[in-house]
């Protein structure tokens, strides 16, 4: 574990002072094994906060399975859509930019979050580009295309959230058609979504376990691979799930699914 590292040296994009948070960062968890893959950790808090026990506690989780973890401090309220979108994507470039120097192998650079987390993780998967050749910024040129993504109990579907979340997301309880699909993970879903590791609890009442479903079947239908668990026991934000039955199994669910990704 280092200090953090800002994801912008320069101007960061939509960045506003005044709205008295830290410029957007990662902080590392490297392992020091060569040529393993990287994931990046998105806190839940449903856009008011990064809960601690979804941040560095899973980092070191996925470092004990051999791979490398970078915890991001996405931009919260009272900032909106897509400012956290830009930092997970340009998360994703820096560390596939820097990928040599850390020893990780940049194929393999996946992206995990969960609730409101796992909602901007699920956008990263389904929102990306392959980068602008041109820009002066070395970063700015690589794809911002993760290679894996896994959502915890994710808002990967806007079919069934509350307005209050949707206000929280971009300022509007009822945005227009087109601002909802620009936000709603499973309305992004191709052929060029990455495989996806999904999982959720029947008990969840703060985020439906229809978010999961939703996606799945939105992957179903475009071809692309994912593994999906449902588990019958707990409910909402229970992070790495220590204790619960069956539930906690889900950490080690992930480590084969990393494995057989070539993670």
């Amino acid at each position: 574990m280092s200090e953090e590292i800002l994801l912008w040296e320069g101007e960061t994009p939509l960045f506003d002072s005044a709205a008295g948070q830290a410029p957007p960062a990662l902080k590392p968890f490297l392992t020091g094994e060569k040529g393993r893959g990287a994931v990046i950790v998105c806190a839940g808090g449903g856009y008011m906060i990064h809960a601690e026990r979804e941040a560095d506690p899973v980092a070191v989780w996925i470092n004990r399975c051999g791979v490398n973890a970078f915890v991001l401090r996405y931009r919260l309220l009272p900032y909106r859509f897509p400012a956290m979108l830009l930092d997970a994507q340009r998360a994703i470039r820096l560390v596939r930019h820097r990928a040599a120097e850390w020893d990780i192998d940049p194929r393999h650079i996946g992206i995990l979050g969960f609730s409101a987390g796992g909602h901007l993780a699920a956008l990263a998967a389904t929102r990306f580009d392959a980068g602008d050749k041109d820009a002066a910024d070395a970063a700015e040129r690589l794809s911002s295309r993760p290679d894996l993504l896994a959502s915890c109990y994710g808002v990967n579907s806007l079919a069934h959230i509350s307005k209050d979340f949707m206000r929280k997301l971009s300022g509007k309880g009822e945005p227009t058609r087109e601002e909802l699909c620009g936000m709603d993970p499973s309305a992004n879903v191709s052929a060029k979504t990455p495989p996806a590791f999904l999982w959720h609890t029947a008990g969840d009442d703060r985020v439906s376990v229809r978010s999961s479903t939703d996606f799945a079947a939105a992957l179903t239908e475009h071809g692309v691979p994912y593994s999906l668990h449902i588990f019958p026991h707990g409910g909402h934000a229970l992070g790495l799930a220590e204790g619960v039955p069956l539930t906690e199994d889900w950490p080690e669910l992930l480590n084969r699914f990393l494995l057989d990704s070539g993670f």
